[in-house]
């Protein structure tokens, strides 16, 4: 049974006032912190009108943050809010690089056909991260050069961000597409992208009279998707990664029958794109022209972005499975993490008549892609694909942070205006600042709640 109805404008009984829900938060993380957890950055935690106790701690001189965050791994306390709560994850550990360690990986940071990597598509360093600080590069490096990489290592510190040279071979390794031993890793990766390569006369460069009706309703339903995945990005929109993405698509359809192609799916395979690419194509990623590519080149892209695609869904395949149960398992634990959380505004959405799967199925099912500017999607699937096999459970932790970005917004809209808002968020503007906020937000929630289970159940 759900909670009892209250009239509008009245507090339910037992619930707490807006600064009573933020002591009880402040509370949660000393709890956190006194039994010696950590958390995965910087997670600002003030009031408006508070100004910092003089007992404060000053920033470390080799970090670029703001005034209005505070390191809760260490105890500081929090600034003064003059708007919005603004974090910043940074690194777990903050400590000095380790002395050495910079040695490169063969293959690490470069392009499949050797070339120095470049640019993450043009992703610009902002305050809000810090994956491209000098002491994570190191450590970085450090992971990556070692024999056998120290995959829980990794993980720990691709939470916070990747350096956009060295994300290509950090998510081959986090997926488990390379392996960890440096002495197998290009025997195993060759015969991989040898594997996809059969695959292409196999299944896709065939006429339409050797598939069966099935597979036809699935190429035509992937050429009506395929031109309409990230339209606002140009790079898609090209010819030649329009024949990849389609390519892709159907492969994996057909070698994965229990779920065939969902709409969607196309979606997912785009970070993949950007990121291999990166390897070969320098400068910002409005400026890429695929056309100039080898087809040797493009195959061996395909293959790894094939690959990454199928480690990713073996985790969540029952997210596209008929009826995708997965993802309306993940809704409903969103919609009890919700009205856990922020009780008004769970309690507007079900006056309003509104039901979470009309706006959050999207979110799970395009893993945030389609809300975010495209040039944050790749920090995000930093952090997701550091979460491993929580990576599922984790997700409702980010939409439900997510959605509560806008908690103030939401208690005010009727139903119309509520779904619309939901269908076109202020994200366009959004840096990397605002994508930092949420993570450290849902893992604060994760620690708060994932280890009692109870709070997600219905009551």
């Amino acid at each position: 049974m759900r909670d009892e109805e209250e009239l509008p404008g009245k507090q339910p009984p037992g619930a707490l006032p807006a600064d009573g829900r933020l002591n009880q938060t402040l509370k949660g993380m000393q709890n956190l912190l006194s039994r010696g957890r950590t958390l995965p950055g910087k997670i600002m935690l003030s009031r408006k009108n508070e100004t910092a106790p003089s007992s404060a701690k000053p920033p470390l001189p080799d970090e670029v943050i703001d005034d209005d965050y505070v390191d809760v791994r260490k105890g500081g306390e929090a600034s003064e809010d003059r708007s919005s709560p603004q974090a910043s994850t940074s690194d777990r550990n903050n400590e000095d690089a380790a002395d050495g360690g910079a040695r490169e990986e063969p293959g690490s940071t470069r392009g499949v056909d050797g070339k120095p990597g470049g640019s993450q598509h043009g992703t610009p360093r902002t305050n809000g991260g810090r994956a491209t600080d000098s002491a994570r590069v190191d450590r970085f490096k450090k992971v990556l050069a070692t024999s056998t990489v120290e995959l829980e290592a990794l993980r720990e510190l691709a939470w916070s961000g990747v350096p956009p040279d060295m994300r290509p071979a950090c998510w081959r390794l986090l997926l488990g597409y390379a392996p960890p031993n440096s002495d197998r890793r290009a025997a195993v990766l060759a015969r991989k992208r040898q594997e996809y390569r059969d695959c292409v006369p196999q299944y896709y460069d065939i006429p339409n009279a050797e598939r069966s009706e099935d597979e036809v309703n699935t190429l035509r339903q992937i050429s009506v998707d395929v031109p309409r995945t990230v339209p606002d990005v140009r790079f898609f929109q090209q010819s030649a990664i329009q024949s990849s993405l389609s390519r892709i698509l159907y492969i994996w359809a057909i070698r994965h029958p229990a779920s065939g192609y969902v709409q969607g799916i196309n979606d997912l395979v785009t970070p993949f794109l950007a990121v291999f690419l990166s390897e070969i194509l320098e400068g910002d990623m409005e400026h890429w022209d695929a056309g100039n590519l080898s087809p040797e080149t493009l195959y061996t892209v395909e293959a790894d972005c094939y690959w990454c695609l199928c480690k990713l869904l073996d985790g969540i395949q029952d997210h596209y499975t008929f009826a995708q149960p997965g993802i309306q398992r993940l809704v409903f634990k969103l919609k009890e993490l919700v009205r856990r959380i922020d009780e008004p505004v769970a309690r507007r959405i079900e006056e309003q008549g509104l039901e979470f799967l009309q706006f959050a199925f999207r979110w799970f099912n395009c893993l945030l892609i389609r809300e975010l500017p495209f040039h944050l999607v790749c920090r995000l699937w930093d952090t997701y694909l550091a979460e491993g096999d929580g990576f599922a459970d984790f997700l409702v932790y980010v939409c439900a942070s997510f959605l509560l970005t806008w908690s103030d917004e939401l208690q005010k809209l009727e139903f119309q205006d509520m779904v619309l808002f939901l269908q076109h968020l202020p994200t366009k503007k959004w840096t990397h600042q605002e994508l930092e906020i949420v993570l450290s937000r849902a893992y604060m929630w994760r620690e708060m709640f994932g280890r009692s289970p109870n709070h997600l159940n219905s009551s």
